[in-house]
């Protein structure tokens, strides 16, 4: 199986498992990932994705990582700064309902940006059930996160 192809696959479970109360997600599959975002067809600045990136951005990753969960990518730093800091004052709800894996800060590889997500060393892309890990994961961010970011903003 192609990383396309995996991330195709992971982008029918979160079509699929969206809570319906959140509306109906835009989606874009890329070679090396999946961008899930609400509201404006066009790719929002403040997103959900799944992705493969380098193992040197990755503790503990020999050959590359896949990184799950949620971005904030505007242009200007404190712009990305002020979302985190939103969704941190909400944590003591959401971190229940993710757990201590999710990693919250700068961006892998631009530290203007900011994330909370999580990595997974070395995936081996042909796992049977790795696409719908990667979508049921997705979704837990999806659900934890996007009704606190809404009431944030």
């Amino acid at each position: 199986m192609t990383a396309r192809e995996l991330f195709d696959q992971a982008a029918e479970i979160v079509r699929a498992a969206t809570p319906p109360d959140l509306g109906t997600p835009h989606l874009h599959v890329r070679h090396n990932g999946l961008k899930a975002w609400f509201g404006a067809p066009r790719p929002e600045r403040e997103h959900y994705e799944a992705q493969l990136i380098p193992a040197d951005l990755a503790p503990g990753a020999a050959a590359s990582a896949l990184e799950i969960g949620f971005h904030a990518e505007h242009p200007a730093e404190p712009d990305n700064q002020a979302v985190l800091d939103r969704l941190r004052t909400t944590e003591p709800t959401w971190r229940p309902l993710l757990g201590d894996d999710p990693v919250t800060g700068p961006f892998l590889g631009r530290t203007t940006w900011r994330r909370i997500s999580e990595t997974w060393p070395d995936p081996v892309l042909d796992t049977p059930d790795l696409a719908f890990d990667i979508g049921v994961r997705l979704i837990d961010y999806i659900r934890a996160l996007e009704p606190r970011r809404r009431a944030t903003t």
